[in-house]
């Protein structure tokens, strides 16, 4: 009876203690007007110029060009950071101006912003729940659990295995997300009636801008330029976002032990980054904190990451090493509480 007594008011406890630690962190949730102005036109106005550097280079030498594709496929990765941003809410206070700066991002990743949106906040409410992970059309935070992989049968082992390899999900794949199904409004209801009108808008401004661009340069020249970037920024970007969720220490829940807590600090990493990359990639490096506090602006996620250490003590931490091995922890082990590799034989469930 005591035992029984006592879990309540441990569990009672824990969260007055993680209640109290987000509220000593709620300061860093306020955007600044003048910093997300001053990161948004930095960040255009170097891609801009990226880009048209790009396109003068082509003549002289299609190498130069695509070296330049480098820095321009990070700043495209940079803008959908400030994209994401808006998209919580989180970049601005106007719900106004974070749609305007959204959806301007949007011609430059690709992405329609108001249908995206509403799709990742599927992804904030079950991100390592192995209970609901179903929801979404997010396959990149989702996994099977050993037992779940050993009960399919051989072809659907197979399927499932070459449907998660790391070349198709993280090479093949994403480039073909960006250009071609987000042109469609893909699992999208018909009653979310603004987002598909919003898939209709970007691909509507798109066309405009990528017709004035051919009828001026050509689309030899368009193609070269602008398909390295966006394929080079999708990879990138799929990558990040989805490493920090699949890594070794990562910790999948059942529905019954999950909290939004307890799977921002212990399902989502910290992935420590050289500065310059850091930079290009938005901070969001530190998914931890984003996760725990989806209003915080990039710009102060490391503040917030650094006063969390004061309070908390240490996170998962990922260098970049970890980071490019961590598409192969496939599968969740439930005994060893570790994501693990697929087995190196099919059929056998030995790691």
């Amino acid at each position: 009876m005591a035992n029984s007594q006592a879990a309540p008011a441990i569990a009672s406890s824990a969260r007055d203690e993680h209640q109290a630690l987000i509220a000593g962190l709620a300061e860093f949730q306020c955007p600044s007007i003048i910093r997300s102005i001053s990161q948004f036109a930095v960040t255009v106005g170097a891609y801009i110029a990226i880009l048209a550097a790009m396109y003068g280079a082509w003549h002289l030498s299609i190498w130069l060009s695509l070296v330049l594709a480098v820095p321009a496929a990070g700043l495209v990765v940079r803008l959908f950071i400030i994209q994401h941003d808006c998209g919580h809410g989180a970049y601005f206070r106007s719900s106004r101006a974070n749609a305007i700066v959204g959806s301007i991002c949007s011609l430059a990743t690709f992405t329609p912003y108001a249908v995206w949106r509403r799709h990742h906040a599927a992804h904030h409410v079950m991100w390592n729940n192995l209970d609901h992970r179903d929801t979404g059309v997010d396959i990149y935070s989702r996994c099977l659990t050993v037992a779940e992989f050993a009960a399919l049968p051989p072809r659907r082992r197979f399927l499932y295995r070459l449907s998660r390899h790391p070349v198709l999900i993280h090479l093949l794949v994403p480039p073909m997300v960006f250009l071609l199904v987000y042109r469609l409004p893909f699992d999208t209801p018909k009653s979310w009636k603004r987002e598909r009108r919003g898939v209709q808008f970007t691909n509507a401004a798109l066309a405009v801008v990528f017709a004035g661009l051919i009828l001026l340069l050509g689309w030899q020249r368009v193609v070269a330029v602008q398909l390295p970037v966006l394929a080079g920024a999708s990879v990138v970007g799929v990558w990040l976002f989805s490493v920090q969720h699949r890594f070794e220490q990562s910790a999948w829940m059942r529905h019954a032990d999950w909290s939004a807590f307890r799977a921002a600090l212990h399902g989502c990493s910290y992935l420590r980054l050289p500065p310059i990359l850091q930079w290009f990639t938005g901070n969001i490096g530190f998914h931890h904190i984003h996760h725990l506090l989806p209003r915080v602006p990039n710009y102060r996620l490391q503040a917030c990451h650094e006063a969390l250490l004061a309070r908390q003590g240490t996170v998962a931490t990922l260098n970049l090493l970890d980071g490019l091995r961590a598409p192969s922890f496939a599968l969740w082990d439930e005994g060893r509480q570790l994501m693990v590799p697929f087995p190196r034989k099919t059929g056998s469930v030995l790691f």
